[in-house]
């Protein structure tokens, strides 16, 4: 019997959200309890999405999002504990710095405790452009009446 090989894909269309929402669930206290829905529509607005694979199961997940030329981020890096220190998490961050709309001026990531992981692909530190904004539905500044956007048709 063949031993099942690890393989790497970009196809977020065959991504099998119900492993994706377990595999978060599981080694994601940051990500517990996101609905498919909300996968699926972070997903949709990613690129790259990158996966792991050993035959059918999904074990990895990282995504990002680009401007294509100054700014991306990448987002949700996860590997299954199984599989954790066995060099899939660099393989799968230099996968995704790899794809085309990554090759921008900056690439920024957010971690709580992995610090030392980035640091051995080349990310560093930095303090100095740090900020957040949280869920924003309580700053009743604007109300969506007050903004119209219209699209503009180039003449």
């Amino acid at each position: 019997m063949k031993k099942s090989q690890i393989h790497f894909s970009d196809r977020s269309t065959t991504l099998d959200f119900h492993q994706l929402q377990n595999l978060f669930n599981l080694t994601a206290f940051w990500a517990k309890r996101r609905s498919l829905e909300d996968l699926r529509t972070a997903i949709a607005n990613s690129k790259p999405v990158i996966s792991v694979w050993k035959g059918e199961q999904l074990i990895g997940f990282a995504r990002a999002t680009s401007d294509g030329v100054y700014r991306a981020t990448i987002w949700d890096v996860v590997i299954h504990p199984e599989y954790q220190g066995k060099g899939l998490g660099i393989k799968l961050v230099e996968t995704v710095l790899a794809h085309p709309v990554m090759q921008v001026e900056r690439v920024y990531l957010m971690t709580t405790h992995q610090q030392k992981f980035y640091e051995k692909i080349g990310f560093q530190t930095n303090s100095t452009t740090t900020m957040v904004l949280y869920n924003q539905s309580h700053l009743g500044s604007i109300t969506q009446g007050e903004v119209q956007l219209q699209e503009f048709r180039k003449v």
